[in-house]
């Protein structure tokens, strides 16, 4: 099982979101990537069961290097089937990571509800929940090879 979790941080915020979402999701003994969205390379989009996409709101939209990330990159690896799960920070709207979910849902992931949003920079409690996300993300995972198998 492998999971891996990509951002765009403007601010290191939604950085720091990604990192805790990669510790609870190792926490489960999942194998998990953590990545800037600059830095992933297709196949590991390919061989991940789970992909976490976060972004931070930019005019009420998630960034446009994110959005063509999302209709190009991700697309292209067909993630059908794939559990997804989105999160970011945000100064006043917040609607990237809401927009990142239906993106993923329109391409035919189990996205993993809530969509994470922060307000500016994350507390140690925000960093709990993101940690938790990865949690439930690596639960979700473990539950879907269970079914496989």
């Amino acid at each position: 099982m492998k999971a891996i979790v990509v951002y765009l941080s403007t601010s290191g915020n939604t950085k720091d979101m990604a990192e805790a979402i990669g510790k609870g999701i190792e926490s489960k003994n999942v194998d998990v990537k953590v990545i800037s969205f600059y830095d992933v390379k297709p196949e590991e989009l390919n061989e991940a069961e789970a992909i976490a996409v976060g972004s931070s709101t930019f005019y009420y939209k998630m960034l446009l290097p994110m959005e063509k990330f999302m209709n190009e990159t991700l697309i292209s690896a067909n993630p059908q089937g794939k559990i997804g799960a989105a999160f970011g920070s945000y100064g006043w709207s917040g609607e990237a990571p809401i927009l990142i979910a239906e993106k993923m849902r329109e391409m035919g992931m189990s996205v993993v509800d809530p969509v994470l949003r922060i307000l500016h920079k994350p507390t140690d409690k925000d960093l709990q929940e993101c940690k938790r996300l990865g949690i439930d993300i690596a639960e979700k995972l473990k539950h879907k090879s269970k079914k496989v198998e």
